[in-house]
């Protein structure tokens, strides 16, 4: 389509500077110009900070007259008000807000809010320490917080704010919970469950380290009996796991993410079964199994039961032993092998009542290996073919033999084995072939021996099915502290629990005096008979309420859906707005989050999806699923300094940092270890990142970060480094200053009117009005193509910053729309800034294009530097827009003032034009036959359309003009100054001074300039070697004698390529004699 002519809008060429400009136009550019030199970053934050607090950008009050705008919700993990930011706040909320001003560029509307996970046991905590109310330290972190983050030159949706400790929130938690009680998916059961005595709380199997230790106070965990409140997210694994096949299309959530929300889940086929208990005392128990590995029945040697089973808690109460194995291991590690023999008790093998067994009954153990919500609690101990039980049956038993069933099938006409210590001791875990001398199974696959021990005992009436086991258990959501969310059930001694009536909500917290804290253990909500005392809502009778409260992840479970609805006071969130903008689009956080908030949004926003809050759960291709799309950025370690005798960690001032690297320490003189590690305060290790904006400003410190590492590696913080990245940005906003054009150009610079048109439009308005010369091919070629057109007025400089701009855009639109690689988006805005410095002035129409590939140079660089880039295109327009001051229409003009955010992300509409018209070869440059150097140049067939080996002169002219233009060409061959000349002249329209000989063959690919004072036979040599070279090929050269063929064309005289070449030995000749003999 072509742009309309641009005097149809009231153009008139302007080729003159205009003596008044527009009277805001000056007012704009002597602001500008009053500035005393470039502002320093910190400077261009306070500005621009500024700026955008007082003017509101459209994207965020868009016109209503706009066409509706595709929406994109972009959402960071929300934080926890610790009081003070990190580096990885700083990395999470970089990412999402370089995400969010992205997609603002391409036309989103874009929703990208943050709030607060505002409660949780550290504000308690700080509470009883300090004695203050949770809420006055959590809102006083929130306000300091809040501050550092306006500091980071990020855009919130800040109207959109929210704290999950304001009744307003937390009454729609309490909703939801009151949705999954009516629906039988909130229940109160008595459990053993983990106890932290420290904060003196329950805690979820998740909140327990692999050593049983508590995720937050780091206090060995008990185990205590209690009655909590639990939500059946059983009810929905089945879809939780199947629905993760279409969260790994396309990458869309990282693979250790679903991998580790797998194995959380844990669904496992196998076979239920029963072993019965024989008691000493005459009576019988049935143990419940369940196995994946029935094949394995015939080498059943024991039972392990948890601890706490119920035959465990029913043995105890008369065994003293008992008691005390299991009161020490409580601090044994889980994977931990010791064992109890219960007296007393053995277990007969279900097969026993089918074939002949060695051992019918097998003995009973307690082991803390086994788990207590994985099956019933209960294992078939088979050390011949599981590796833990091996572990548990040598720590036990010592030397027994240990019977192995099954078999590779290669062996499967070897009886059984029966283990002992030695070289062959170790389980066989793979399946196999049963082995031979069991009767009526020998040889049978293990998993046709499943069936049919499955079959078989159905038959006898034996209590066997085959079924499914889940590693997931409900979620724990009962916490026994005071800030946290009510659980807004009411305990009738009459009516039982009782739900708080919806008009009733929310129940809130009571409000205690700050002294009410100091120095309190346990549950203040348990200790207030005020709060706690009320009525019935069914029979009025007296009551009470519950006085758990909720885990705090039952906040974060549903908070994304808040954002879209924040202020609606009856409802959690209006139902056309859910189905409009949910699912989230982009998620950002930390992998650590991968199981417990993951998985409990995901149940919860499924369960929502069953409800008229949200019905359409996202489309059928949903399922209900919240996040889209996941990114989880690595973790940020910092600068460790240790000493290397003691391995103490150092303090940056016990280090002398006078050479950064070269660091010492001031005590000893020694050189430190120095290492990346998890920041912490141990180690000495943290940074403030909001020290590091202050220094060097926010859009330096993103951008920084950004380059560092990708967005999912762990990420080293070297601040010795940023200073590269300083120059860059420094560079960018000196580019902006257009002192690349030159003055007679810059006078008369008219700004397009669509910067992001084709280059064939851009030309033709230029040529147009006249801002360029137009072409001449016209008078060369008859009915010649746009293409031709372009490839004949381009020079090599031009179509290399063009194709490199293209390129450019086209990489950094898919850095940050699928790959999210934003290290490379630094990395290639960098090589663009440079390549635009670099451009030689070839032509007026060099300056259009470093103009244009500035313009899209700053609006990719928006995302990541917002300051520089608004600072940088500010000057830009100000700078090449004088021309157009009369002329108001035009979209630049700066009446119609613009954000860079405004205008839009750049499109890479000329990158097969620029594939077509750039088709470049490696020409290697030799000086009397050595080689001398190599460049990119425009290929010869680029031109000619086709590859050709022959070159007609015109095009040997053209490549010798592509290799001088080079700056390698410039430095050997330029007419000025050449290296290779040593001040010889060369003239006008030639190549070389007088003398020298060029030789251009390989279509161009091998250039050769012989001197005039080569010897006799050597150069001739040389000469003959190029030739026979670009012969070997069936290639033909072209020989120059320093004159560019157009400079014989002129002289009246033209050359054959035979005659060139004999007249070149003729002269050789006469110079040094007849060859001897």
């Amino acid at each position: 389509m072509r742009s309309p002519a641009l005097s149809t809008l009231g153009w008139r060429p302007c080729l003159r500077r205009p003596l008044l400009p527009h009277p805001r136009c000056s007012v704009l550019t002597t602001r500008r110009y009053e500035s005393t030199g470039p502002l320093s970053f910190s400077e261009l934050d306070k500005k621009w900070h500024a700026r955008w607090a007082d003017t509101k950008p459209s994207y965020l009050s868009p016109d209503a007259s706009d066409a509706p705008k595709p929406k994109c919700y972009i959402l960071p993990m929300f934080p926890y008000p610790s009081g003070t930011l990190h580096l990885g706040h700083l990395r999470v909320y970089t990412i999402s807000d370089v995400l969010a001003r992205f997609k603002q560029l391409q036309g989103y509307n874009v929703i990208h809010p943050i709030g607060w996970d505002a409660f949780g046991l550290p504000a308690e905590n700080a509470a009883l320490e300090r004695g203050t109310h949770p809420e006055k330290w959590t809102l006083q972190n929130i306000e300091k917080m809040k501050e550092q983050m306006m500091k980071m030159g990020g855009r919130w949706d800040w109207d959109r704010e929210i704290r999950t400790c304001d009744p307003e929130f937390y009454k729609h938690t309490q909703r939801i919970f009151l949705m999954l009680f009516e629906r039988g998916l909130a229940y109160k059961a008595e459990s053993l469950v983990n106890y932290d005595p420290v904060d003196k709380t329950v805690l979820a199997n998740e909140q327990v380290d692999a050593n049983g230790f508590s995720w937050r106070s780091g206090a060995k965990v008990e185990k205590i009996m209690l009655k909590q409140w639990f939500l059946k997210i059983k009810e929905f694994q089945k879809p939780l796991l199947e629905d993760m096949e279409n969260l790994a299309k396309g990458g869309r959530w990282p693979e250790r993410v679903l991998a580790m929300q797998k194995n959380w889940l844990g669904r496992s086929t196998g076979v239920k079964l029963e072993f019965l208990v024989h008691k000493a005392n005459g009576s019988n128990d049935a143990i419940e199994v369940f196995t994946t590995r029935a094949d394995t029945l015939f080498g059943v040697q024991y039972v392990a039961l948890s601890l706490s089973h119920s035959i465990v808690r029913e043995a105890a109460k008369e065994d003293a032993d008992l008691r005390a194995f299991i009161d020490r291991a409580q601090n044994l590690p889980p994977d931990s092998k010791e064992g109890y023999l219960l007296k007393g008790m053995l277990a007969a093998n279900p097969l026993s009542s089918i074939i002949d067994l060695a051992d019918e009954t097998v003995p009973v153990y307690v082991a803390p290996y086994v788990l207590d919500d994985y099956g019933s609690g209960a294992v078939m101990g088979v050390p011949g073919h599981d590796s833990r039980d091996y572990a548990f049956w040598r720590a036990n038993l010592g030397d027994a033999p240990i019977i192995q069933v099954i078999v590779p099938q290669e062996e499967a006409h070897l009886e059984f084995k029966m283990l002992l210590p030695g070289d062959q001791d170790k389980p066989m875990l793979s399946k196999g072939v049963i082995a031979k001398g069991i009767e009526d199974f020998s040889g049978i696959p293990s998993d046709e021996a499943i069936d049919k021990i499955v079959d078989l005992l159905q038959k006898q009436d034996v209590a066997v099915q085959k079924t499914e086991n889940w590693r997931l258990r409900d979620w724990l959501i009962s916490r026994q502290r005071y800030w946290g969310c009510p659980i807004p059930i009411i305990h009738c001694d009459s009516c039982g629990p009782v739900p708080v009536p919806k008009e009733d909500l929310p129940v809130e917290l009571p409000k205690l005096a700050d002294e009410f804290f100091k120095g309190k253990t346990g549950n203040p909500l348990q200790e207030d008979p005020t709060w706690k005392k009320t009525t019935c809502p069914k029979c009025g009778s007296a009551a009470e309420r519950e006085t758990d409260t909720m885990d705090t992840f039952m906040d974060s479970s549903w908070y994304m859906f808040r954002f879209l609805d924040p202020h609606n006071k009856n409802e959690l969130v209006s139902s056309a707005l859910a189905e409009s903008n949910m699912p989230v689009d982009v998620y950002v956080g930390g992998v650590e989050h991968a199981i417990l908030h993951l998985l409990y949004a995901r149940f919860i926003s499924k369960f929502l999806a069953t409800t008229s809050i949200w019905p359409s759960g996202g489309g059928p291709e949903n399922h209900g699923e919240p996040f889209k799309r996941l990114i989880t950025q690595g973790m940020v370690h910092g600068r460790t300094y240790s000493d290397p005798t003691t391995g103490r960690f150092l303090k940056h001032e016990e280090v002398d940092l006078s050479k950064p690297k070269n660091p010492v320490i001031k005590a000893t003189g020694e050189v430190p270890n120095v290492t990346f590690e998890k920041m912490s305060k141990s180690k000495h290790n943290g940074v403030d990142p909001t020290a590091t904006i202050a220094k060097y400003g926010a859009d330096v410190t993103r951008a920084h970060m950004l380059f560092q590492a990708p967005v999912s590696d762990v990420l080293e913080w070297d601040i010795t480094s940023i200073s590269g990245v300083q120059r860059w940005l420094t560079r960018v906003l000196r580019l902006s200053r257009v002192s690349w054009i030159p003055p007679h150009v810059l006078g008369n610079f008219t700004l397009p009117m669509d910067i992001d048109a084709p280059l064939e439009e851009q030309m033709q308005e230029l040529w147009k009005h006249r801002r360029i010369a137009p072409t001449k091919l016209h008078s060369k070629v008859r009915d010649p193509t746009e293409l031709d057109i372009l490839r004949d007025y381009m020079k090599g400089p031009e179509k290399q910053l063009w194709t490199k701009t293209q390129q450019t855009i086209e990489s950094v639109t898919k850095s940050y729309s699928e790959t999210y690689s934003l290290n490379t988006v630094v990395s290639d805005l960098m090589t663009l800034t440079n390549a635009i410095f670099d451009a030689s002035h070839t032509s007026p129409l060099m300056s259009y294009l470093q103009f244009l590939s500035t313009a899209h140079l700053l609006r990719m660089l928006a995302p990541v530097a917002p300051a520089v880039a608004e600072e940088a295109w500010e000057t830009l327009i100000q700078k090449t827009g004088t021309t157009i001051s009369s002329f108001v229409q035009h979209p630049l003009h700066c009446r119609n003032w613009k954000s860079v955010f405004d205008i839009g992300f750049p499109r890479a509409n000329d990158t097969e034009l620029m594939r077509q018209l750039s088709r470049t070869i490696t020409t290697v440059v030799q000086i009397d036959g050595k080689r001398k150097f190599q460049v990119e140049i425009e290929g010869p067939e680029a031109r000619l359309g086709t590859p050709r080996n022959a070159l007609p002169d015109e095009e040997v002219e053209f490549v010798l003009s592509q290799v001088v233009e080079t700056e390698e060409g410039r430095h050997w061959l330029g007419r000025e100054g050449g290296k290779i000349w040593r001040g010889e002249k060369v003239g006008e329209g030639e190549w070389a001074p007088k003398g020298w000989r060029v030789m251009v063959v390989r279509g161009g690919r091998l250039v050769n300039f012989v001197g005039p004072g080569v010897k006799k036979g050597k150069g001739e040599k040389r000469e003959e070697n190029v030739r026979a070279e670009g012969e070997s090929d069936g290639e033909e050269g072209r020989t120059l004698i320093g004159r560019t063929p157009l400079a014989q064309e002129k002289s009246g005289r033209t050359y054959s390529l035979n005659y060139i070449t004999d007249l070149l030995k003729e002269k050789e000749n006469q110079v040094k004699g007849p060859p001897e003999v």
